[in-house]
């Protein structure tokens, strides 16, 4: 018990402090990727693959580690690039999104190295490979690209974003009052799935694509009037993004007389024993794991209702 609460003490002395940890890995070539270490359970060399038939393109195979049985996604090939080839030398990530376990293909592993989410910026605008990232940073004066893994894997396996009939029945917010509401995430698709699961709500739905954008808006808004949550009752806001994450963004507005009684449902790919005591620590008033639309569509419904 004392080393599991030792772990936690430790990954919550980062929260509102605005830093991550990246495992470094590469695909074909020399470039750098990076994943945050918080979604990554294991890694290891990629063991014999099994094929199934009807697999989408980039799933490699399916995996049997340790009596489960985890399909293995070429990132390379589902990026644009070339197919990695030799799986026997190549190493396999095995991460949770979005309450599902999966393994990315990768051609090596690098190390973990502990950065700060100022240092992460927004990708460049454009086609091809960017369109596959949420942020890039530079790391021993060598960009590190990292990847829009949430894109990755709707296009492999879109996930349903309408609410159940028997959600919908038990809405009791008045969708008259057209509330308004801000979802940021760093993520287009997640921010897309978003907006398409309350949609039955009526919402006025403003979006950012970070923490920072986020606080500004708020802030815009808080020149004109002493109480935003008057305006912006609710946001929905992703934990991972460039510049500043949603810890740290809960914490600034917690910390501002005129945005503090905004509610902050934190909804995020991430997981594990230590989001509990990060929330509370930052005061958000809600976590929700990606992806359920029932579930963010009921904590909508409870944080506007009170």
């Amino acid at each position: 018990m004392s080393s599991i609460l030792d772990s936690v003490n430790k990954r919550t002395q980062l929260v509102g402090q605005n830093r991550l940890e990246l495992l470094l890995f590469k695909l074909n070539g020399r470039q750098r990727f990076g994943i945050n270490v918080f979604k990554v359970k294991e890694v290891l060399q990629c063991p014999p693959l099994t094929s199934l038939p009807k697999l989408n393109p980039f799933v490699k195979g399916v995996a049997h580690i340790r009596g489960s049985t985890i399909s293995v996604i070429d990132l390379s090939a589902a990026t644009g690039g070339r197919p990695l080839t030799s799986t026997k030398d190549c190493f396999i990530i095995i991460s949770e999104y979005n309450r599902s376990i999966q393994g990315f293909l990768v051609s090596s592993v690098e190390r973990i190295i502990n950065t700060n989410w100022a240092d992460i910026m927004p990708p460049p605008q454009g086609a091809g490979r960017y369109s596959y990232l949420t942020a890039v940073t530079e790391i021993e004066g060598e960009l590190v690209e990292i990847l829009d893994v949430e894109k990755i894997l709707d296009e492999i396996s879109p996930v349903k974003t309408t609410i159940s009939a028997e959600v919908s029945e038990q809405i009791t917010l008045d969708k008259e009052q057209n509330y308004h509401i801000m979802v940021i995430d760093d993520s287009a698709v997640a921010r897309k799935q978003i907006i398409r699961s309350l949609e039955s709500l009526n919402l006025q739905i403003d979006t950012a694509k970070d923490g920072r954008e986020a606080l500004e808006k708020l802030k815009a808004i808080a020149k004109e009037m002493d109480d935003v949550s008057k305006e912006i009752p609710l946001i929905i806001s992703d934990i991972e993004m460039p510049e500043m994450d949603g810890y740290t963004l809960t914490a600034e507005i917690r910390d501002d007389p005129k945005l503090k009684h905004i509610k902050v449902v934190l909804h995020t790919s991430l997981s594990g024993v230590f989001n509990q005591a990060m929330v509370q620590k930052v005061g958000a008033n809600d976590f929700i794991a990606k992806f359920n639309p029932d579930e963010l569509a009921a904590a909508v419904n409870k944080h506007l209702s009170l």
